[in-house]
Formats: C-alpha cells, structure tokens, sequence
C-alpha cells in the first residue's frame, strides 16, 4: 500500500497533461500511486498516459463526462493509500511538494488532518507573472500561512482564505472517505466546498514553501459561477447567517467577486447589479476590479 494516492482529473487536456503527470513522477518522496481519471476526453488523453512506464500510474476512463468532482471520486475509490493529494490537470506540483507535506503532518499531532502549500501563477511559458499578482489574480498573501480548523471556515466563506486546494491538498484517507469525498453536484466552488467539510473534521496545516504552479486556463461564464455561488452559500447558509449576524458581509464579498467576473464578460449591467449589493472592497481587490473592467472593454485580440 502506498503512502500517498494522487489524483489527477482530466478532461480534454492532452496538450497539457504531461506537465503535471511528470511532475508527480518526478517527486523526490516516491512512495505513491497515480491516479489519472480521464472524464470522457475526445482528444488523445490516453496516449499521453500509455507512453509513460511507470508502475505508479494508473489509468482510468469515464465513458462520458461527468464532471471533474466525480472524476476525483472515481479516483478516490481506486486510491489505496494512507494520504490522498489532489492535482488539476493543467498545474504542476514542485519536485519536494510530497516529501514536505508528508513530512508535515506526520509532525503533528493526529487532529491534523490535511496540508495545503504555497503556490505561484505561471504562464504557459512556465514564467511566473507578476501581472497576475499586480492584478489580485493571486491573493494568497492576504491570509497565506493560516493553519487551524474549523475557525478557518469564515476565511473560507469571506474569500479571504485562497488554498488553491484542488492542486494544493494532502487530506488523510480516512477523513476523506469520512465526508464522502467530493459534491459533485457543483460545477464551481467544489474545492472550498470540499475544504470546509475536511476542515469540520480537524486541522490543516500549511507547508510555507511555494510547491505547486497554477495555470489559469480559462473558466466558464460568468452566469454558471453565480450559479454555482448560490449553491455554494445555500449549502452553508446557517454558518452564512451566523457570521453576518456577527456582521461579517459574507454575501456581499460574493457580490464582489461576481462582480469582477461580469465585468471581465463585458456584461456590464449584470456587473453593476452585483457591485450594488458588494462589499467595499479592500485595498488589494482594486487591482484586480480594475483589470476585470479593462478586460471588459478591451476587445480580444483575435
């Protein structure tokens, strides 16, 4: 039985899916499994995986799409290993990201349950951007570090607490099987969701070293966000009313960021309806409104 079980969802991400596959074959804590779930891709996903020989790696293929969360249950029930750790299939973890998170936990006491770790924006150049952190893109610095339970839960809900978790997140088995793995009912919104429910049943803890790059390869319109957001705050909302009545403005930190969204669409009358209802902003979330307006604006370059 490995030590550790990664998996790794995938859905039409051929051209990609070498840079994360080799960079968890390319761990220097080599004690796991891989589990590559391919969620009914068209392209040529399976030849990217057969030309890999390595035992560690296993295939395994959703005739239809059904969703990345139900892509990582898949792999969740095929994973034999004491930890599992969760990468998307257009990042990269990192060369020590296992050795350190493992380290990590086996460290604590055992209410410390999952690890997450610092992570960088890349470009598809493999360049790390600072535009991206100019432009509120990676917020991580506001609350990065924090470590606890289920105190966590508001930084969560408020959007202040960024864990990347969906590649980021080593999470005992046991607590895993515990919560019944992912909703994979949600479209948006999963890897939080799925972190409040791990951080209900005990600590995270955080390995202060950059280990994962993140690539932003696009996200859906703004319209499925909001709906997947209201599923999002429906699902939690005694914890949403409570922390309001404390008057922390939960909603309207989600009006903001839906906000952004509609204006980076170019659906400005949308994006105004929520920013009516949003939270003022803080300091580090002008950058990023700005540059969602600006992108709003600016047609594509074709």
């Amino acid at each position: 039985m490995p030590t550790v079980s990664v998996v790794v969802p995938t859905y039409n991400r051929a051209r990609m899916l070498h840079r994360s596959v080799e960079s968890v074959l390319a761990q220097t804590f080599e004690d796991f499994e891989l589990i590559v779930v391919d969620d009914g891709s068209t392209d040529h996903t399976r030849n990217v995986t057969n030309s890999y020989d390595d035992d560690r790696l296993t295939y395994i293929r959703h005739e239809t799409n059904r969703g990345a969360s139900a892509a990582r249950n898949t792999g969740i029930e095929h994973a034999s290993g004491e930890y599992i750790a969760f990468l998307d299939s257009d990042d990269e973890w990192l060369p020590r990201k296992l050795e350190r998170q493992v380290a990590t936990l086996e460290r604590r006491p055992p209410e410390w349950v999952a690890v997450y770790c610092g992570v960088e924006i890349a470009d598809d150049a493999g360049v790390l951007t600072e535009f991206a952190r100019a432009a509120g893109l990676c917020r991580l610095a506001e609350t990065e570090g924090a470590e606890g339970g289920a105190e966590l839960v508001k930084d969560v809900l408020l959007d202040r607490l960024h864990t990347s978790a969906g590649s980021t997140l080593l999470v005992k088995a046991n607590v895993v099987d515990a919560i019944d793995g992912f909703d994979d009912s949600f479209q948006r919104f999963q890897d939080p969701e799925f972190l409040i429910r791990v951080l209900r049943q005990g600590k995270l803890a955080y390995v202060d070293e950059t280990l994962v790059h993140r690539y932003d390869t696009g996200r859906p319109p703004a319209s499925i966000i909001e709906r997947s957001d209201r599923k999002y705050l429906a699902k939690f909302s005694d914890t949403v009313d409570a922390l309001e009545h404390d008057g922390h403005d939960v909603r309207g930190v989600h009006h903001r960021f839906l906000a952004k969204f509609y204006f980076q669409d170019g659906q400005f009358r949308e994006a105004l309806r929520h920013t009516r209802r949003a939270s003022v902003p803080g300091v580090r979330q002008f950058p990023g409104l700005l540059q969602a307006v600006v992108s709003g604006v600016t047609p594509s370059s074709p």
